[in-house]
């Protein structure tokens, strides 16, 4: 039987201040998003954006994701909201993701759950609207080594491949050897025997990275009606050129997002830093920054230079060519997507943070940004095993060491806290600095000295009479221990370090229908889930 909790994201310890403060709504943050992400505030969103989407570009979308789908079994749903997008109440809630082996980690999954179940709500919220669930392919990534592997069980499982250019381009020849290891580490399982066939289905039987990655993300999704969108397209570039030449000939982005740079980095850390020209050139094997240097453009580490306007007409002639960075990207998808909401995770959400002004001088509306659902998965094996160690679900978010020593101090048959002693030890050395000022002020130096050797003595004797206790009580420290570790593989986040395949293996077909039921996107909640 599924059970479920929630946690604030600000009591599990793992988001940045920048996302705690944005879910607080604290007021400094508001010139950095146009409208937070709460139900009534999609209308507005919907009649910003509906002002400003041109039909051209929905007929040109929808055409394109079409021929992006042939040759793949697509379902009714997923066909009916592509054809959809044609009309002028259709609207996107879109996440994005790179092409990880096997989708990465965990939160591949609860990304796109979101997304559908956000796009759900709004729809009973909104019924005479329709809202479309996307999964945006990040094809033109170009750092391999970021997405070549995923983690199974505590093992990494890699994809070992020299590799240059757009990721989505990769051949997937080689893959084989990756599934021969996954046949010994998976099982023989009814479960892990669909895993492999899935696998095998997506990785061997696709030719490129691409098409891996949509025949896999489709099978998982298909039957909520999910659309894959891959950015990498010419028709759906042509649709960008406008403002691929503006950053070409004005470099407003650079200009913009240094500006908001300034004000935000003076309470937060900055995620990107843009290039005076945030584009690449695409080409087979290639993927390499566009520079204007000495009156010409040129790219990096290679021979290709053009006049102002031979790129101006190249542009025109090969828009597929040319390929936003991290920081044009996001303006790429709300152009050429009849987009309201983005949802991504902390990072992610970070750097949009630094785009609204970008936004606002290329004149496109800037969606709501939703941080997406953050689940942890446990057994209920591991539920009963917490309950019995009497472990809390905001005690086994704390750090290792953190939750060790608060956990040995709850369970210890003595009193391990010398708080006391500490405050009736400064209290007196307190009656004696003024003994000492009243006397002789040569003392103070010496009171204090001896104040702070004596405090330092009391500490040290804790945190021996602590590692004495935790020997004492080795057998529960190390069910405790154990337990954690589960949870938090290498002491991070489930989510970010576990692949969806383990719990397939456990839970089968019910893994994603189990999500859908659980995950609501606009909670604002980390959810605990128990299977």
């Amino acid at each position: 039987m599924t059970k479920s909790s929630t946690l604030k994201f600000s009591d599990t310890g793992f988001f940045s201040s920048l996302m705690n403060d944005y879910l607080n709504e604290k007021p400094e943050l508001n010139e950095f998003y146009n409208k937070f992400p709460r139900l009534n505030n999609f209308k507005p969103q919907i009649e910003e954006k509906q002002s400003s989407f041109k039909k051209e570009t929905r007929l040109v979308l929808s055409s394109t994701l079409k021929s992006q789908y042939e040759g793949f079994e697509i379902s009714e749903l997923t066909l009916n909201n592509i054809d959809a997008l044609r009309e002028d109440s259709t609207f996107t809630i879109t996440t994005g993701h790179q092409l990880n082996l096997f989708t990465g980690p965990l939160y591949f999954l609860y990304k796109i759950v979101s997304a559908i179940n956000l796009s759900k709500e709004l729809k009973t919220q909104y019924p005479k609207y329709n809202f479309v669930p996307i999964y945006w392919m990040a094809t033109e990534d170009h750092d391999f080594d970021e997405i070549n592997y995923f983690n199974f069980k505590g093992k990494k499982i890699q994809w070992n491949r020299n590799a240059s250019g757009a990721v989505g381009e990769l051949s997937t020849e080689g893959l084989d050897v990756v599934l021969e290891v996954l046949n010994g580490e998976f099982g023989n399982t009814k479960n892990a025997e669909a895993l492999k066939d899935l696998f095998k289905r997506a990785y061997i039987n696709n030719g490129n990275l691409t098409d891996a990655t949509r025949y896999l993300a489709n099978e998982l999704f298909k039957d909520y009606g999910l659309v894959i969108v891959d950015g990498n397209d010419k028709d759906l570039k042509h649709l960008f050129t406008p403002y691929v030449e503006k950053e070409l000939l004005n470099q407003p982005s650079f200009k913009n997002v240094s500006e908001t740079n300034a004000v935000l980095s003076q309470g937060y850390k900055i995620q990107v830093n843009p290039r005076e020209i945030n584009l690449f050139y695409l080409d087979k094997d290639l993927r390499e920054r566009i520079v204007f240097e000495d009156d010409a453009y040129k790219v990096k580490n290679t021979n290709i230079v053009f006049s102002k306007s031979e790129i101006l007409d190249h542009l025109n002639e090969v828009p597929e060519k040319f390929s936003p960075n991290v920081i044009l990207r996001p303006l790429y998808q709300e152009v050429i997507l009849p987009n309201l909401c983005y949802i991504g995770g902390g990072g992610e959400l970070a750097y949009w943070f630094q785009l609204k002004a970008m936004f606002n001088t290329f004149n496109v509306p800037f969606p709501i940004l939703l941080l997406r659902n953050s689940v942890l998965i446990q057994t209920e094996s591991q539920a009963k095993k917490l309950h019995n160690l009497n472990i809390s679900k905001k005690d086994i978010f704390l750090k290792r060491d953190t939750f060790i020593n608060k956990k040995v101090r709850e369970i210890s048959n003595i009193n391990i806290d010398f708080s006391e002693q500490k405050e009736h030890l400064k209290q007196q050395f307190k009656e004696l600095l003024v003994l000492a000022e009243q006397t002789d002020k040569s003392f103070l130096g010496a009171v204090e000295a001896q104040q702070k050797k004596q405090l330092k003595g009391i500490q040290n004797l804790e945190k021996r009479l602590l590692k004495a206790q935790k020997i004492k009580l080795s057998d529960h420290v190390l069910r405790m221990t154990d337990i954690k570790n589960e949870l938090f593989p290498n002491g991070s986040l489930q989510e970010r370090n576990a692949n969806f395949s383990e719990f397939y293996i456990e839970y089968g077909t019910k893994l994603v229908p189990s999500l859908i039921e659980n995950l609501k996107p606009l909670n604002g909640e980390f959810l605990i889930l128990t299977l």
